[in-house]
């Protein structure tokens, strides 16, 4: 990826981006996991809950990188997740927000190509 430069006004704005997708991520996981909480019946559903909360800390933890470096990718990854949308990073110049269409695109042509990083 290419260095990209961000500006000030541009840095507040993909904070806050981020932030919100974060937010959202962990409150809808909030919710599944008081679901898996309310049917443990057994001993072994604690530890399918365990695996289920580590399995999920290590996906979040690897998605949300808040390096500038990173962020169209990251930030293409979140909308494609469903996360964020592109009324959350109003305000991005153009050029970032083309790259981000472009990947998004790259995504949905290229399904199957473990090459695609979003």
């Amino acid at each position: 990826m290419n260095y990209v430069n961000w500006s000030k006004t541009e840095k507040k704005i993909a904070r806050e981006a981020f932030d919100k997708a974060y937010e959202r991520e962990c409150a809808y996981l909030a919710g599944r996991i008081l679901e898996k909480a309310n049917q443990i019946k057994k001993p072994e559903d604690i530890w399918e809950l365990h695996d289920f909360l580590t399995e999920k800390k290590k996906e979040v933890d690897q998605k949300y990188d808040y390096r500038y470096s990173m962020l169209e990718l990251v930030f293409a990854r979140l909308i494609k997740d469903g996360w964020l949308d592109f009324t959350d990073l109003k305000g991005l110049n153009e050029e970032k927000i083309e790259q981000l269409q472009r990947l998004l695109r790259l995504s949905k042509s290229d399904k199957n190509n473990k090459d695609v990083p979003v």
